[in-house]
């Protein structure tokens, strides 16, 4: 399977006693590096002295035992973000970040049963909406583990049927976008996991997602696989790069057989 590589570039920094001040490029050079780009969904791998402190739009973000971290940029990001970072003796560097817009394909898609598009009635909505608490549990778990930092391989090949961020039409009616890459195969085709991680939700018939699986890969991101057919893991289970954890099916809200693979930092 091809690896999925991040790409690099160097940003820049800022310093702070009592008052924050900008950094020169040379500063944040020698402080801290990160990996990726600054566009609409984009994950960002980072690292910086273990001793430092480093702040993303007010959130402190957990750094590795050897300063490493990951950061995830939402569909819709603002279109600037305050990256901070507070060295061991107090010094704060601060840069405001320009984010990248994308270009996002409308994606209109018929024959949909109606109770999926418009779901009604008071049970139905109980039940919705604790899907969706769980399913952001399950996101917002915090490990050590650094699985993360393996390069990714996809978990299934095939047909790209769906991209990332798409507005959806569905049944002629504006919905949410599209949140993963949907990758359309054989009910019954297997899926892998993409790197090493640990299993936080694995469920075979949540409302809208079918059989859906999240494996968590460490310090808040994790990879969610939608519309399974057959689940071949359980939750607390861990797995490594490549194993089989469940099957492509055409469950929950679809019009055919594929898998869609979406990845979380947190519930971004």
């Amino acid at each position: 399977m091809k690896n999925i590589y991040l790409t690099y570039s160097l940003f820049s920094c800022f310093l702070f006693i009592s008052s924050i001040t900008i950094a020169s490029d040379k500063n944040w050079k020698d402080l801290i590096e990160i990996k990726g780009k600054f566009i609409e969904g984009a994950v960002l791998i980072g690292k910086t002295n273990p001793n430092f402190s480093v702040f993303f739009q007010n959130k402190k973000i957990k750094l590795t035992a050897d300063g490493q971290f990951v950061l995830g940029l939402h569909r819709d990001e603002e279109p600037s973000a305050k990256l901070k970072l507070v060295t061991s003796n107090g010094q704060a560097f601060e840069q405001t970040i320009k984010i990248s817009n994308r270009k996002y394909q409308i994606q209109r898609i018929d024959g949909l049963p109606k109770s999926k598009v418009t779901p009604r009635g008071k049970e139905l909505m109980k039940r919705i909406n604790a899907e969706v608490k769980m399913t952001k549990e399950a996101r917002n778990r915090v490990d050590d583990r650094l699985d993360f930092l393996q390069p990714f391989i996809w978990p299934a090949t095939g047909r790209i049927s769906g991209v990332y961020g798409s507005q959806r039409i569905l049944n002629g009616k504006p919905r949410r976008p599209h949140f993963g890459v949907d990758i359309a195969k054989p009910v019954g085709s297997p899926v892998v996991a993409p790197t090493d991680g640990i299993i936080t939700l694995a469920h075979l018939d949540m409302f809208f997602s079918g059989g859906t699986i999240i494996l968590d890969h460490g310090y808040g991101l994790s990879s969610s696989f939608l519309h399974l057919s057959k689940l071949h893991v359980k939750v607390g289970q861990k797995v490594k790069q490549g194993d089989l954890i469940g099957e492509i099916g055409a469950t929950g809200r679809v019009t055919g057989p594929h898998l869609d693979w979406r990845m979380n930092w947190f519930n971004k």
